[in-house]
């Protein structure tokens, strides 16, 4: 299975702490985000790692050859990060992560490790790992069937029929990856839709047939850092587990 990770983006909500520091490399305790993600893959066995860049990716690049000299990283550079949303970023790795399983994530959460064998060991073949409470209007929404597969996903699904969130890691099997890079072929190639967000595309998947279940995964913490807000609040709940060594 390959694992990736967008962290393309600008993060202007983070200003001024990202004006020169891409968001993965906020620090969190003693950590930053994107070293905090690096060891979860690595606790999962996941080497095979593929990570899309963009703002100040040379930052990224320094980083983990410092820090993980070991691990053979696949770049992928975003040229168009500034005007582009993360639809695109995810339909560059098409020709890194066609024919296989892909583990992706977005590159500013702070988890759980469990997290990722949970999704790994659900029996899906085709999964997202969902937080379930209160959902806010700027949340990405997940309305569910009975069995738990998924009907609506975005922002624009209605809170009160939501199951919770989708905290931005999933997994495709490689035949249903194939259906999803025409999906998004079509969307960015055709349509030049590019400042979309990629949960777009898992929406025309479903409606194509594709079946796509959530895995609550609401009993590990974990959170998006959006906002300086957010930042503190990781910091402190790092704090009050009491060790640095791992987030959780």
């Amino acid at each position: 299975m390959k694992a990736v990770i967008l962290a393309a983006g600008i993060a202007s909500r983070l200003r001024p702490l990202t004006d020169n520091t891409p968001k993965c490399l906020l620090k969190v305790g003693n950590k930053n985000i994107l070293e905090l993600t690096i060891e979860n893959l690595l606790e999962n066995n996941l080497q095979d790692i593929t990570i899309v860049t963009g703002y100040l990716e040379n930052q990224i690049r320094d980083f983990m050859k410092v820090r993980f000299p070991e691990l053979n990283i696949t770049y992928i550079h975003n040229k168009l990060y500034s005007s582009t949303n993360n639809i695109y970023s995810l339909w560059l790795v098409r020709n890194s992560v066609l024919g296989n399983d892909m583990l992706m994530m977005d590159s500013d959460i702070v988890f759980d490790e469990h997290i990722i064998s949970k999704l790994i060991n659900s029996g899906y073949k085709n999964c997202l790992a969902l937080k379930r409470h209160n959902v806010l209007d700027e949340e990405i929404k997940v309305k569910v069937d009975s069995k738990g597969r998924v009907l609506e996903i975005g922002k624009n699904v209605n809170p009160s029929v939501a199951a919770g969130e989708s905290i931005g890691i999933e997994i495709f099997d490689k035949k249903t990856l194939a259906v999803l890079y025409e999906i998004l072929d079509r969307k960015i190639v055709n349509n030049k839709s590019v400042n979309e967000f990629y949960e777009a595309a898992f929406q025309d998947l479903v409606n194509s047939g594709s079946d796509l279940y959530i895995v609550d995964s609401t009993e590990y913490s974990c959170m998006e850092i959006d906002t300086e807000s957010d930042l503190k609040a990781a910091e402190l709940l790092l704090s009050n587990i009491g060790h640095q060594n791992n987030f959780f």
